[in-house]
């Protein structure tokens, strides 16, 4: 059981049920038989059976009984469920115990919005706005550790805001975090050779390395961004091969607890020593690759004598930097062998794009127009961003306001792909980061193809934040939803063929046989050849809409029948920018209203 919601105060039924509903498994105690609920002998007696056994326990009613039934069963706050009390009438809602362990304190927070009242989080890091130390491991899938008997030194160490150095060896979404709402008293370093450990009472350290012992309290968060690879020789003996390669982590200053899987090649698959190896570390999975997916990874270390067993010249170096997404060995091959008969190798890489150091570009996809629909992700990298490409009159420049002071904005509009090229890698080989804003999604229509062609040529580190795409924004600006039970269950995202050439089985009269919601992108132009491909399949009557410039402040929409599609974009001289969507989803609704309420007008303006 999940929950446990214990109501002592039954008054407050429907609050208990508002709670069960949204708690997966949660079930309600009382006192008395009440339909849907399981009755209890004493409060006290109920609390101590349910305490070992779920994950929260929700009182409602007196603080006092709250406190009075848990006392006798409170043992440690790594082990103790998340204990909540809150008042009769849902307005007060109080993390008892194990607020940030046990996840009471968001838990309260959750209650609280379901009841409109207000959670009253009392943990000093809460109060000050401050990092939760004891969760953030969990929060980004970091591994914990500190060089203290508890984490209970350097969490109060840094609650009461002592002075704090924070080495960042790595960038993830966890080391954004941390940047972005890094406390005064916490200095940022990205070399540990950089910091006056005289200076600080406490280090924390988001790192995959081990450092040497220093005279402060050390914090270390371990991300799992190492990959080994591993090779050995055949039905190799797996005895003391894993504390052999434990050691040799120690002694290379790496952190076993940030590795994050083990590889090899399909040949080796059934040995032994890869299933020893992968309980030894904490079930890592296990990643299993063909040789041709290792033959074209170069290699610093290859061996002919390898490559006439399994016909690429490595196993554990090319099998370690695959896994690695292309990333560098940090550990090249290392030949191992504690007993005869179980000769092997390994090799560790660190995953693609989180050395600190290198640049890295973002492909984001800048939604459909209004700046206010790009994702959060997107902003914060524009917030973030060195340079800012951006696709000229297809995105809106009010997209690129939201860059920092001393940010390079440009144009591609006017640039063939190598200009825009030459900017990105300038940016790049200095460290920086680079943004190349897309329209929509830049996934779809997005021309992203060569450019990642020219980032995975030079192995730079890239990724891809998608955007809204117009399609989602004519369903919303149309007030359609594009499948309709039982009618229309799938939506096709097509193009007319202009001057790019379609494939033969993805001519628009094929496609329209099935009579889907098809939305149809960047054939305004050849709006008449469009019209009378789908005239093939679908009635003359059937709905449609051109939708020009969705959600930019000139958005225009006009709406028809299919037989006068080509009138509607010509009459209205309607450009490239143009949506048109075809289907009888398109405002297929009964008794609906059109309108939203007047008082709330303001917030789509």
């Amino acid at each position: 059981m999940s929950a446990a919601i214990i109501l002592i105060s039954e008054s407050s039924l429907s609050i208990a049920r508002r709670l069960q509903n949204e708690l997966p498994e949660a079930k309600i105690y009382t006192r008395s038989a009440l339909p849907g609920c399981i009755q209890m002998g004493s409060v006290q007696e109920c609390t101590g059976e349910l305490f070992p056994q779920v994950k929260s326990l929700i009182f409602i009613g007196a603080m006092g009984i709250c406190v009075r039934s848990i006392a006798p069963y409170i043992q440690d706050k790594y082990t103790d469920p998340a204990v909540i009390n809150m008042d009769s009438t849902g307005k007060y809602v109080i993390p008892v115990l194990s607020g940030h362990i046990g996840g009471a304190n968001e838990l309260a927070r959750q209650i609280a919005h379901l009841t409109g009242g207000e959670a009253v989080i009392t943990t000093q890091s809460d109060r000050n706005d401050l990092w939760t130390l004891d969760t953030l491991a969990k929060t980004y899938h970091w591994t914990v550790y500190t060089t203290e008997k508890s984490l209970n030194v350097p969490i109060i160490a840094f609650v009461n805001e002592k002075p704090v150095a924070l080495l960042l060896d790595i960038k993830d979404r966890g080391t954004d975090y941390l940047e972005r709402t890094c406390p005064a008293h916490v200095d940022i370093y990205y070399q540990f050779q950089d910091i006056d450990f005289d200076s600080y009472e406490l280090l924390i350290a988001v790192t995959p390395y081990l450092y040497p012992e220093v005279t402060i309290p050390v914090l270390y968060y371990h991300p799992p961004v190492l990959h080994i690879g591993i090779g050995c020789r055949k039905d190799c003996r797996p005895e003391g091969v894993a504390g052999y390669i434990e050691e040799q982590f120690r002694i290379h200053h790496l952190a076993l607890a940030a590795l994050k899987d083990i590889s090899t090649i399909d040949l080796k698959k059934d040995e032994k020593l890869l299933s020893v190896l992968q309980s030894s570390f904490g079930d890592l999975p296990v990643r299993i690759y063909m040789a041709e997916e290792l033959r074209p990874v170069s290699v610093p270390n290859p061996s002919r004598k390898v490559e006439e067993v399994t016909s690429v010249p490595g196993v554990s170096e090319p099998a370690a930097i695959k896994s690695a997404n292309g990333g560098r060995l940090i550990l090249e091959k290392q030949k191992g062998s504690v007993t005869k008969g179980n000769e092997f190798t390994f090799a560790v890489a660190i995953q693609q794009g989180v050395l600190r150091g290198k640049g890295h570009v973002e492909i984001v996809g800048a939604g459909p127009g209004d700046p206010e629909l790009v994702s959060v992700r997107g902003r914060r990298f524009l917030e973030n961003a060195d340079l800012i490409l951006y696709a000229g009159s297809l995105v809106p420049v009010e997209l690129t306001w939201y860059a920092k002071e001393g940010a390079t904005v440009i144009s591609s509009a006017s640039m063939d792909l190598e200009e825009q090229f030459k900017w990105m890698k300038e940016f790049y080989d200095k460290g920086l980061l680079v943004v190349r804003l897309h329209t929509g999604d830049p996934c779809i229509y997005g021309a992203i193809q060569e450019q990642m062609a020219f980032f995975d040529q030079y192995q730079m580190s890239y990724h891809i934040t998608p955007g809204i795409s117009s399609f989602q924004a004519a369903a919303a600006a149309l007030r359609s939803q594009f499948t309709i039970p039982e009618k229309v269950q799938t939506i096709i995202l097509t193009r007319g063929e202009g001057r790019t050439p379609m494939p033969e089985k993805e001519k628009l009269s094929l496609l329209a046989r099935s009579q889907s919601t098809m939305c149809i992108f960047l054939s305004a132009g050849i709006v008449e050849e469009v019209q009378r491909e789908l005239l093939e399949h679908y009635p003359a009557e059937t709905p449609v809409a051109a939708c020009y410039k969705l959600t930019w402040k000139d958005e225009r929409i006009y709406t028809g029948k299919l037989k006068d599609l080509a009138n509607i974009i010509k009459e209205n001289q309607l450009t490239l920018t143009t949506m048109i969507v075809v289907g009888e989803a398109i405002g297929n609704r009964q008794g609906l209203s059109r309108l939203y309420a007047t008082e709330f007008s303001h917030l789509f303006r």
